[in-house]
């Protein structure tokens, strides 16, 4: 066969991913089975070496070659193992640099006990935060029976204008909240969660119900297993309300249904791939929803929706039964009002499970009565400069102000020189699709082209993905000194992940999960993929791992929410949430909601 003619079907195949140095001959695999031949051949590892910008000499790709076809049976027997969606790769990323301490001492979680009295109308309660509502049912003035049949009652009045619902659950819920109600009744209260309605998104599997993943692909998937935080949040009195849409495969706001649509604004898509949560927690559909983040998917969808995201420090929260994008940059976390209801949904879910051994041992120890001008409070420099338009740049400055006003000082975090791009998630989201683009399983994809960053992930050779993960193991480091005098820091809201726009910060990040223009997983996340600073930020303390939370910091003259985003060090959860709830407390922002009609 002619050299050219190869290269042209090893690129219609894909490369191979490189071992120790050499590719291993993944898509030179499909090429012989094609061909019905039983060896490699100098050709094809030749056209192969090309495309990888490698030249040997006769007697190295001599023993490449021999190494190759001498691991074709290995090969084999791995294509021919089914892997349950469940095993992740044994090895566990760290959020940690070294040198970096952390709070490993247990305390006593601390709420607030807001005095509440049922309304006349309970869906006037329908927007209220989750404490208060736990307030309701705790001293019994409502049952979570009523509550989670006047939320099931809007959830289907207005999926039809929103689209963020993928299964109903109503059976499910009913029962769980009369089982709620027998244990209060008994004297059996849980906490806060007991007998509240919640909805997940449905990458999360719920044993006995359709996980679709948003896509075509799986529209009648049934997995044969329970994502833990669903089983804790059964165990903690949660009702479960619904399966709630995402993005297909996780990006954006377009599934298999159509489009999640943003409360604020019909005409407009809800940002993702949180779709499905962010959309029903805004509308007061949902008391809080539980999404995942690779690179956006809560902070998008939270700021387009102005509801109170939090994405947590990666090793928070286990990701057992649910679908992978990156095993070392997928996170799940709450989308809530308000941020103590955030802290109240990390108090029951975030905690080792003994499935996913990424998750720490490190204690969340929330504490509502926090004295927050005992933390150290820096802003991003430069990035509020980047702002142009003068409405959203008052409003920043604003901003700033207000937090001043809570009694902290605010100091300047540079950020550290870094351009290079060290995500993973091609790799590792082509690794969790294989058996779909082998079976030719895209395309049935809602959007088969997403397919595309799944196959051009086999032409990354082993050892760059691997010095990859060292140069971010160095940009983490980098981040880890910039912030080393800090617990909270303030960013705009990186205009690539929703909100109010007129930011004029740039392009938003794009990538191997590039984005739809209502959002998504937020490109591959790295520091060089936006040469803003906002930008360059957002994909540094994303592939650090660095938890942060969505916060709604006024509205534009069209009525639609503008944001704010905090930042803390890995596992400072507890300090990043107390300083949120303390901007909201003083500017109640996050009481007005949209009006549906």
């Amino acid at each position: 066969m002619a050299p050219d003619k190869i290269r042209r079907r090893f690129l219609a195949c894909c490369s191979g991913i490189g071992l120790g140095g050499t590719l291993l001959p993944g898509v030179l695999w499909a090429q012989l089975q094609q061909d019905g031949a039983q060896q490699v051949t100098p050709e094809m590892l030749k056209a192969a070496l090309g495309l990888s910008g490698l030249s040997f000499s006769d007697t190295d790709q001599n023993s490449v070659l021999q190494a190759v076809n001498g691991s074709l049976a290995r090969y084999e027997e791995i294509r021919n193992l089914h892997i349950p969606n469940n095993v992740a790769p044994p090895f566990y990323f760290s959020a940690l640099t070294p040198g970096m301490k952390v709070n490993r001492t247990r305390e006593p979680l601390r709420f607030t006990t807001p005095a509440v009295k049922r309304p006349a109308n309970l869906e006037d309660a329908a927007f209220w935060p989750v404490m208060q509502l736990a307030q309701l049912i705790k001293t019994r003035q409502v049952t979570s029976t009523e509550l989670t049949k006047m939320y099931l009652a809007r959830l289907h009045r207005y999926n039809e204008k929103l689209n963020c619902v993928v299964t109903f659950l109503d059976d499910v819920a009913l029962a769980q909240a009369k089982q709620a109600d027998a244990e209060i009744a008994a004297g059996r209260y849980k906490g806060p969660l007991h007998g509240i309605p919640w909805g997940a998104k449905d990458i999360i599997t719920v044993k006995g119900h359709k996980t679709t993943w948003g896509s075509g692909a799986y529209k009648d998937q049934m997995l044969d297993e329970e994502a833990s935080l669903v089983e804790m949040l059964r165990d903690a009195g949660a009702v479960l309300l619904a399966k709630l849409t995402t993005g297909e495969l996780a990006q954006g706001d377009q599934w298999f249904g159509g489009q999640t649509k943003n409360p604020w604004n019909i005409e407009q898509g809800s940002s993702g791939s949180s779709a499905g949560p962010a959309s029903a927690t805004a509308g007061g559909l949902v008391a809080f929803g539980i999404g995942s983040e690779t690179s956006g998917s809560i902070l998008s969808p939270a700021a387009r929706c102005g509801v109170t995201g939090l994405r947590p420090t990666f090793g928070r929260i286990s990701r057992y039964g649910v679908m992978a994008l990156s095993w070392t940059q997928d996170r799940m976390g709450p989308l809530c009002r308000y941020a103590e209801d955030c802290a109240l949904v990390m108090s029951v879910i975030a905690r080792p499970d003994g499935r996913d051994l990424s998750v720490s041992e490190i204690p969340f120890n929330w504490n509502a009565h926090l004295d927050v001008r005992k933390l150290r409070v820096g802003y991003l420099e430069g990035a509020f400069e980047e702002t142009r338009d003068a409405a959203m740049k008052a409003i920043e400055e604003r901003t700033l102000d207000q937090v001043k006003a809570l009694g902290v000082k605010l100091v300047p975090v540079k950020l550290p020189e870094w351009s290079i791009d060290t995500s993973s998630i091609g790799v590792e989201s082509g690794v969790f699709f294989d058996d779909l683009i082998r079976s030719d399983g895209d395309k049935r994809m809602t959007n088969p082209g997403r397919a595309n960053s799944f196959r051009s992930s086999r032409l990354i050779p082993a050892v760059e993905y691997l010095q990859g993960q060292r140069a971010r193991s160095m940009m983490m480091a980098k981040l880890a000194d910039a912030t080393a005098d800090i617990d909270v820091y303030l960013v705009p809201a990186n205009q690539g992940a929703g909100g109010g726009g007129g930011r004029g910060r740039g392009a938003a990040p794009t990538g191997a999960a590039a984005t739809t223009p209502a959002g998504g997983e937020r490109g591959r996340g790295g520091a060089g993929a936006n040469r803003s600073v906002v930008g360059r930020h957002f994909g540094m303390a994303n592939l650090a791992c660095y938890p942060a939370l969505n916060v709604v910091n006024g509205f534009t003259e069209a009525g639609t929410p503008t944001n704010i985003t905090f930042y803390a060090r890995p596992f400072g959860e507890a300090e990043l949430l107390a300083l949120g709830k303390a901007y909201q407390d003083a500017t109640g922002f996050h009481l007005k909601h949209p009006a549906l009609g």
